[in-house]
């Protein structure tokens, strides 16, 4: 069975997350198996990322906090694990995170992903499903695409039961990836992550920020459109549904679209996979 999962981030502001929980209802008329809601760096988000947890949960849809591990000791993880665990969470998506600004590595007690998933596993046994990144294009801080992908192998072996890729728009990076993890004895779900295309110049920052290639003639055509919104999205509609299609096709367990708190963009998309 195909599963759905979707993605949002922390608002600012009560009229933001107002709009956030209306996105929320759009969302979960199409039971998607679980909302994820992202951390800030160093756990700057961790307030609100908890307070649209429990917006979630209260709607009766499994919610999966994001939890990194850079710049928070392991007591503060330790008490979040516990708040989580009284909440009712049962997923978490661990990552290691994005350093606060002027930090190191060094200053952190976990200073991998791996550590993290060992760590939760053992404050609290199986209790919960931990997701994990996966980068078929290559994490942007990786040294070789070789140690990444060993990292990732590092991470599944900590105890990890499935991952979320970063989003992409080559399939064939997907397929490979998913092969040479496969073939380093790696058999959790791997579920591609999905970035609906709706705003070329935001979408340049993100991906140029976390190294997602944007293949040239997708790059070209978004520019030719200029500020037409219409185009740009009904052209990037059709552009990842068609990659979906084929990626489900071939054995993707699932998708993870990465809402940017929007519906519509991310629904035009599964509607048009039900429909074909």
């Amino acid at each position: 069975m195909t599963t759905l999962s979707f993605e949002f981030f922390p608002t600012k502001t009560d009229e933001g997350t107002d709009k956030l929980l209306t996105v929320r209802d759009e969302l979960a008329a199409y039971n998607p198996e679980f909302f994820s809601v992202t951390y800030g760096a160093g756990g700057s988000t961790r307030d609100r990322t908890l307070s649209i947890v429990r917006a979630i949960q209260a709607r009766g849809i499994a919610a999966a906090p994001h939890l990194s591990c850079v710049g928070d000791s392991k007591q503060e993880i330790r008490d979040l694990l516990h708040i989580y665990k009284d909440e009712g969470i049962q997923r978490i998506v661990t990552l290691r995170g994005d350093l606060p600004s002027g930090a190191g590595l060094a200053s952190s007690e976990l200073r991998y992903a791996n550590e993290l998933v060992e760590f939760i596993r053992a404050e609290t046994g199986d209790h919960f499903t931990l997701e994990v990144a996966a980068y078929p294009e290559m994490h942007p801080q990786a040294s070789s695409a070789e140690k990444d992908i060993q990292n990732f192998v590092r991470k599944v072996k900590a105890g990890a039961n499935s991952a979320i890729t970063q989003y992409f728009f080559n399939a064939d990076s997907y397929f490979y990836f998913v092969d040479r993890v496969q073939g380093m004895g790696v058999d959790i779900p791997i579920i591609p992550g999905i970035m609906p295309i709706t705003n070329y110049s935001r979408l340049a920052r993100f991906s140029d920020a976390c190294g997602a290639e944007i293949p040239r003639w997708i790059r070209k055509q978004l520019e030719a459109y200029g500020d037409d919104v219409e185009s740009i999205t009904a052209f990037g509609t059709e552009v990842v549904t068609a990659m979906c299609e084929r990626l489900l096709a071939n054995g993707a367990p699932g998708l993870h679209f990465y809402t940017l708190n929007q519906a519509e963009p991310s629904l035009a998309v599964w509607r048009n996979l039900a429909n074909h």
